[in-house]
């Protein structure tokens, strides 16, 4: 009995502190369904880029030419072609391929100017440099911060936020987004109280510790419900539950019913933050690529304005873009046009599609000598290798088909997705990093690729029982509300006396 009466004072008092989170987390979930935090997605990026004119460029200079580079890519910014650079100290850097000289400052000036690139003959306004905003607190933005926010009087109402190191539009916020987010992403993931809204190095333990709390309050909730529940002999009023009405009774009945629900639910948000390292990967594989040697605009055995002129003289094809890739030692460009496709130019070769699976398969051995590796041609998304829609969390991820799966036989289990498109690796994981997928993804996205393939099912499903959860929180908050409001009349009585 001493037991059972704990049990019940822990769930009464964990509900009290958990049940409006859990309710909010219910309400923005459903949201977060239709409308995600803002982001820019490659086809976005790659949608607004103008053509680049053969014969364009002139070569990068020596200075940078001769240097490791961790990325370089050739792309317009203002309407002109531009280098754009990550030095091996994460540095951005643009460089006017016309004339060879640096970006030095990117003024107010110089990022209109790039807004008007991006979003065509609207009138724009300028709202100033900022560090993050409510829309701004990924970290993937920190190498461009400041950042400078312009507002476009498009029909979307859209907020351009573009990097100050380079000048070029690192994410895209409309109005529709904005509006929803307030209730979707930025409550759902307690952004309040985020950066410049109050906590930011205690935020991460502070979700830690509410999912942690909500999800023993749902497993003590799980089993007083089953303590109170009568099966064989009802309580006199004829009901399992010793509530005859109100809201006791829905408490009791709603969480008989999506209680293990609702605890699934919580316990994979709170394996979202992957607590404490647990399910980080520690595969050295993982942080390997299949460059072999460090990448260098000078390795191209040819020139910019001859990639250029191969490219829409022999195929047709109309890049917007050009990245530097290495693969096995070799250096090679990846053309890209507005609509994302992509050719691949090597030397003493004319423009592919694609570099075969033995190229490939030959690359990932290197990466893990005496290892077996075993390499499958995958057309199909799977449980662990699948798309999401652009406006979920990891809609701006890329997931082409058909890739090149690497199975290393390592102890971590390592796996590598590589883009035959690119050769790049688009997706990796370890055992660890595996076992996270079914323990935070699939537990609270519901994203296997059975209900993946069926959208509307797959809706319907999380909307009903998030409507069941919610009403647990619901009562639970009107519950927790009316005893301190009594305990609360209690003391004043007592004071009064």
């Amino acid at each position: 009995m001493k037991l059972k009466r704990h049990l019940y004072l822990w769930h009464r008092w964990l509900g009290i502190v958990s049940c409006l989170f859990m309710a909010l987390w219910f309400i923005s979930g459903v949201v977060m369904l239709y409308v995600g935090y803002p982001k820019l997605t490659p086809a976005e990026r790659l949608g607004h880029l103008p053509e680049l004119p053969a014969t364009c460029c002139a070569p990068l200079p020596n200075q940078w030419a001769h240097i490791p580079l961790e990325s370089l890519r050739l792309t317009s910014l203002a309407g002109k072609p531009h280098y754009l650079l990550v030095l091996p100290n994460g540095q951005h850097l643009a460089v006017n391929a016309q004339n060879g000289k640096p970006v030095s400052e990117v003024t107010q000036s110089w990022a209109v100017a790039n807004a008007w690139q991006f979003n065509g003959n609207t009138s724009l306004y300028y709202q100033g440099l900022l560090d993050e905003d409510m829309w701004t607190h990924s970290r993937a933005l920190d190498p461009h911060r400041p950042l400078y926010r312009i507002v476009s009087n498009d029909k979307a109402k859209t907020w351009l936020y573009l990097s100050s190191q380079t000048g070029e539009v690192v994410l895209d916020a409309n109005a529709q987004e904005r509006s929803w987010n307030w209730l979707g992403a930025w409550l759902h993931w307690l952004y309040p109280l985020r950066g410049g809204f109050g906590i930011e190095n205690g935020w991460r333990m502070l979700v830690i510790g509410l999912s942690l709390i909500g999800t023993t309050m749902a497993v003590f909730g799980m089993i007083v419900g089953l303590l109170r529940l009568r099966l064989r002999t009802p309580y006199r009023h004829g009901s399992c539950s010793p509530y005859k009405t109100g809201w006791l009774h829905w408490h009791h009945i709603a969480g008989l019913l999506f209680g293990l629900l609702l605890v699934l639910w919580v316990f994979s948000g709170f394996m979202s933050m992957r607590p404490w390292g647990l399910t980080d990967g520690h595969s050295q594989l993982l942080s390997k690529d299949l460059q072999q040697g460090s990448l260098r605009a000078a390795d191209l055995s040819f020139g910019v304005n001859e990639a250029l002129l191969q490219f829409q003289t022999e195929t047709g094809f109309k890049p917007v873009e050009l990245e530097w890739q290495r693969l096995s030692g070799e250096t090679y460009l990846v053309a890209r046009d507005a609509t994302g496709k992509s050719r691949i130019l090597e030397d003493f070769e004319p423009p592919k599609l694609a570099f075969s699976r033995e190229r490939l398969l030959a690359a990932a051995r290197l990466l893990a000598e005496g290892i077996t590796l075993q390499g499958d041609w995958q057309s199909h998304y799977d449980n662990y290798y699948y798309a999401r829609a652009e406006y979920s969390m990891n809609g701006a991820q890329e997931r082409p088909l058909p890739v090149v799966r690497m199975r290393f036989g390592d102890a971590e289990k390592t796996w590598l997705y590589i883009d035959p498109t690119s050769g790049k690796v688009v997706a990796r994981s370890d055992e660890a990093q595996r076992t996270n997928r079914w323990l935070f993804n699939l537990l609270h996205s519901w994203d296997i690729q059975a209900l993946l393939d069926r959208p509307l099912l797959r809706e319907v499903l999380i909307i009903l029982f998030s409507l069941g959860g919610l009403l647990v929180s619901v009562s639970g908050v009107v519950l927790s509300w009316r005893r301190l409001s009594r305990r609360q009349q209690q003391r004043q009585r007592s004071q009064r006396l």
